[in-house]
C-alpha cells in the first residue's frame, strides 16, 4: 500500500484505517468535497443571479485547488499542458492548429505517463496525476477540432455531429481554463463538449435542451425547472454499492489468480472460464464508482440535463460515462464498448474514426491504447480488441439473420452471444489489469491464444457481408444544414444507440467522407 504522495498527507490516518493508498483516499475525499461544492455552486452561484465571469473563476479555482490537494506540484502539468495548447491555438491559426494541438497534448501526456510508470511507480494501482491529464487531453484535442470545424471548414463538408459541436469563435483564456480544469471534471471527467459546458455556465442549457426535445411537440408536458436531486441521490447510491462490492469482491476474486500455476494445472476448463469472468466482473465496479460519482458531481452542479424523454421525465445523462445494465448484459463486443467509457468512445469517434481516410477501426484502437498509457498490457488488450471487433462484425453479419425467424431462436442467439461476449471481453481485458508483458503473455499462453487464433480464422474464412448501411456510411457526404434533422431522424446507424437515449449521442450518425482533408 502506497503511503507517500506528492499531494496532501492530512488524510494519512484515514488511509491507514481503511487500508487504501493515501492518493486514492485523497481522490475520494476530493470527489466527495466536489459533490458538496457542486450543490453549493448550483444553489448560491446559480446562473440566474451570478455572472458567467464569477462562475468561470470559481469553477476554475476550485478545480485547481482539488488538483493541488491530490497531486501537489504535479498539478502544474495540468497548467503547462493546457497553457501551451492554448498558445498553439492562438499562434498557429485555425487551419492546422488541430494537428499541432493533437500531437502536443497527446505527446505531453505520453511523456508524463512514461515518467510515472517507468521512473517513479511501475505497476502501482493508484490514483495518479496522468489520469486527469487524460481527460484534459481529450478536452484540448476535441476543442481544437471543434474550433477548426466552426471557423475554417465549410458547413456542407461537416457531418451532423461536427456541425452541432462546431465552435464559432476562439474561447478566452478564462473560458478555456474553466473548460479544461473546472472542479466538476478535473479529477475524473467525464469529457463534455465545449458548447455544452459554456451553455451550462451561461445558464442556457435548460432552455436549449427543452427547445431541442420539445420544439415540435407544442410543449406536450408542462415542465417545471428540472431538478437533479433525485438522480444525484440515485447515482450516489450506485457509487456506494459499487465501492462496497469492489472492496470485497476483488479480495475474494483477484485477477492475478488466473495466472497462478497451481490453479492452471488443477482446474478444469469450465472452472477457469467461470473464474476469469467473475474476476474481471469484480474489477469493473472500481470504474462504476469513479465514473458514476463524477457524473453525480456534474449533475449536482446543474450540468448534464439533456431534455425530457417521451414520457416527460427528466434525463440527466448528457455526460454519463457508462450504462451498467447494458455492460453486464451485453450480447456483442460492440454493445459492451458502446456502453463502457461512453464519452471516451465519443472522443475517439469524433477525432479519429470519423476523420480517418483508411483503416478507421485499427487507427481508433491504436489511439485508444496510446491515450490510456504505456503499460504493455494496454497494447495487448487493444490489439486483441481490434481483432475481436472485426471478427465479431463478420460473425454477426453472416450468422445473426438465421436466428431471427422466431422468438425462441432469437432468445437462444441472445444467450449464446451473451456468454461469448462476456468470455471474449474477459479474455481481451485481462492484460489491461495485469499490465506487464510477462503476466499478460503467461495468461494468453495458458489459453493457447485460442481466441486470437479463432478471430484470425474468422477473418480469413468468413467474409464480411456488404451492408447497405455501411455503403451509405462510406459513400455519403453530410447533408446540408437544412436537412440535418431529417437525416438524423431517419438514420439507422448510430454507434451509441444502446446508451441512455442520449440526444447528443443520437446525433453521432456515422457519416464519413473518405477523402476529407483533416
Amino acid at each position: 500500500m502506497a503511503t507517500s504522495t506528492t499531494g496532501s498527507t492530512v488524510l494519512l490516518p484515514l488511509s491507514h484505517a481503511v487500508q487504501l493508498p493515501i492518493d486514492q483516499v485523497n481522490f475520494v475525499a476530493c470527489q466527495v468535497f466536489a459533490l458538496l461544492a457542486a450543490i453549493w455552486f448550483r444553489t448560491y452561484l446559480n446562473s440566474s443571479k451570478t455572472s458567467s465571469l464569477i462562475r468561470h473563476v470559481v469553477a476554475t479555482l476550485l478545480g485547481l485547488y482539488l488538483a493541488l490537494f491530490c497531486f501537489g506540484w504535479y498539478a502544474l502539468h495540468f497548467i503547462v499542458q493546457s497553457g501551451i495548447s492554448y498558445f498553439i491555438m492562438i499562434v498557429i491559426g485555425v487551419e492546422h492548429m488541430h494537428k499541432y494541438c493533437f500531437v502536443f497534448a497527446l505527446g505531453y501526456l505520453t511523456l508524463c505517463q512514461i515518467a510515472r510508470v517507468y521512473i517513479f511507480d511501475y505497476g502501482q494501482y493508484s490514483a495518479d496525476f496522468s489520469g486527469p491529464m487524460m481527460i484534459i487531453t481529450q478536452k484540448i484535442t476535441s476543442l481544437a477540432f471543434e474550433i477548426r470545424d466552426g471557423i475554417f471548414c465549410k458547413e456542407e463538408t461537416l457531418t451532423p455531429s461536427q456541425r452541432r459541436l462546431a465552435v464559432r469563435r476562439m474561447p478566452s483564456l478564462l473560458e478555456y481554463l474553466s473548460y479544461c480544469c473546472n472542479f466538476m471534471g478535473i479529477l475524473a471527467g467525464p469529457l463534455c463538449s465545449y458548447k455544452d459546458y459554456i451553455a451550462f455556465i451561461e445558464g442556457r442549457s435548460y432552455h436549449v435542451k427543452e427547445a431541442e426535445v420539445n420544439g415540435k411537440e407544442d410543449l406536450k408536458y408542462d415542465h417545471k425547472k428540472p431538478s437533479p436531486n433525485a438522480v444525484v441521490v440515485h447515482k450516489v447510491v450506485v457509487c456506494a454499492i459499487s465501492l462496497g462490492f469492489y472492496m470485497t469482491a476483488t479480495r475474494i476474486l483477484p485477477v492475478e489468480y488466473n495466472i497462478d500455476e497451481r490453479f492452471q494445472e488443477t482446474s478444469s476448463v469450465p472452472t477457469r472460464v467461470i473464474y476469469l469472468y467473475l474476476s474481471l466482473m469484480a474489477a469493473r465496479p472500481k470504474y462504476y464508482f469513479a465514473w458514476t460519482l463524477a457524473d453525480a458531481i456534474n449533475n449536482a452542479a446543474g450540468f448534464g440535463f439533456q431534455g425530457y424523454d417521451k414520457n416527460g421525465d427528466e434525463n440527466w445523462d448528457l455526460v454519463s460515462n457508462l450504462n451498467i445494465k447494458n455492460i453486464e448484459f451485453s450480447t456483442s463486443f460492440k454493445m459492451f464498448i458502446d456502453n463502457w467509457n461512453i464519452q471516451t468512445a465519443l472522443w475517439l469517434k469524433r477525432v479519429c474514426y470519423e476523420r480517418a481516410t483508411h483503416s478507421p477501426t485499427a487507427r481508433t484502437f491504436l489511439l485508444s491504447a496510446v491515450w490510456h498509457g504505456v503499460y504493455p498490457g494496454y497494447y495487448l488488450t487493444f490489439f486483441t480488441g481490434s481483432l475481436m471487433t472485426l471478427a465479431a462484425r463478420n460473425i454477426r453479419s453472416n450468422v445473426r439473420h438465421h436466428f431471427l425467424q422466431s422468438s425462441e431462436l432469437k432468445l437462444m442467439y441472445d444467450v449464446m452471444t451473451w456468454i461469448a461476449t462476456q468470455v471474449a471481453i474477459s479474455y481481451t481485458v485481462a492484460p489491461f489489469v495485469l499490465l506487464s508483458v510477462k503476466p499478460s503473455l503467461q495468461f494468453y499462453s495458458s489459453w493457447y491464444y485460442c481466441l486470437h487464433i479463432l478471430c484470425i480464422l474468422v477473418l480469413l474464412l468468413m467474409p464480411a457481408r456488404a451492408r447497405k448501411k455501411e455503403r451509405t456510411e462510406k459513400e455519403s457526404i453530410a447533408p446540408p444544414p437544412e436537412k440535418v434533422n431529417k437525416a438524423e431522424d431517419n438514420s439507422e446507424y448510430n454507434s451509441h444507440a444502446t446508451t441512455n437515449n442520449n440526444s447528443s449521442q443520437r446525433e453521432e450518425t456515422a457519416w464519413r467522407r473518405p477523402s476529407a482533408p483533416q
